[in-house]
């Protein structure tokens, strides 16, 4: 990565650090709508665990998880699952399940019926078994019986969750899962994302919410005006960010001697002591980790605390937007 901008960031590749299983890849593909260009020559890897999917309203997330379902056609390029094609390849859709963003359901159907249907579209041998463990694991066994016009928002993304993994796929793409629903589901869905995931399932979730992203996973793929802007840890592309300070607060057992200490090294490019509170701006994340604990040992400080306050997703997506 050069130190002016955002492309080309990327981590250690996520097939490497899966050891296997479905992929999900994308070779310079590209798709447009007459003179607009919704996705834009994008390569990328999908591997088993949770990846996040980022980027501003319009910068083409539905698109490349329409791409990826086998909904679009690529106009250049490919878009594989397991080596297959998802254009006009119906075998994916055994190994497939997604959740679109739009609420698109039977509402006079009960959430039971809704799932049940889809396990017989797709022609699983126990279909009732498979819809009755496909409901509890979205914690839905109470309102099944209910008709979806009845279901609040986040109760109709869950039913939607159900339909989506009552064949036990491999992959699922998530388009704003966690839309509507209150604390306590969206924790229950984390949990429930986590375990699969755990199981060497490949989940490809959207989210506008960064918290949300953070905290299900550390990899993501920042989609800005339909390319791809960074892939990776987003903790490791916020370090590849060179030009662009990292931010540290600290706390020692002398602040305005550590203070005087630190202003003078060439990894610092800041100091400011406000009330006591130290806070430094470093200019070489790694050199300035290494010379810390060194400098502050030579002079007797010792340190209480060291957080960077901003080795974010935030900080890491208000940048690459910004560029």
């Amino acid at each position: 990565m050069t130190s002016d901008g955002a492309q080309g960031l990327a981590a250690p590749s996520v097939r490497a650090a899966s050891g296997g299983g479905t992929l999900v890849e994308l070779r310079n593909a590209s798709k447009w709508y007459g003179n607009v260009v919704a996705v834009n020559d994008i390569t990328m890897t999908i591997g088993p665990g949770l990846t996040g999917l980022l980027g501003p309203n319009g910068a083409g997330k539905s698109t490349l998880l329409h791409l990826m379902a086998g909904f679009l056609a690529p106009s250049r390029g490919e878009v594989l699952l397991a080596g297959m094609p998802t254009w006009r390849h119906i075998d994916i859709y055994r190994r497939l399940g997604l959740v679109p963003e739009r609420d698109a359901l039977y509402d006079f159907l009960t959430g039971d019926e809704f799932v049940y249907a889809s396990a017989k579209l797709h022609k699983l041998r126990e279909p009732r078994a498979a819809t009755r463990r496909a409901i509890e694991l979205v914690d839905m066994a109470e309102p099944a019986d209910r008709r979806i016009q009845t279901y609040s928002k986040g109760m109709r993304q869950r039913i939607k969750v159900a339909a989506a993994f009552v064949h036990d796929p491999e992959v699922l793409l998530l388009d704003e899962p966690f839309n509507g629903m209150d604390p306590r589901q969206r924790l229950h869905m984390m949990d429930l994302l986590h375990r699969l995931a755990a199981e060497g399932r490949t989940i490809l979730f959207s989210s506008h919410i960064l918290a949300e992203v953070e905290r299900l996973s550390g990899i993501v793929q920042v989609i800005v005006s339909g390319r791809l802007a960074a892939s990776g840890d987003y903790r490791h592309i916020r370090r590849l960010m060179t030009n662009r300070p990292h931010v540290f607060q600290l706390r020692s057992s002398d602040n305005r001697r550590l203070a005087a200490v630190l202003i003078g090294d060439a990894s610092v490019a800041g100091v400011e002591l406000d009330d006591g509170a130290l806070t430094v701006r470093a200019a070489d994340y790694g050199e300035f980790t290494h010379v810390l604990p060194r400098l502050a040992k030579t002079h007797e400080i010792r340190l209480r605390e060291v957080l960077n306050t901003d080795e974010s997703l935030d900080s890491v997506f208000s940048y690459l937007v910004a560029q």
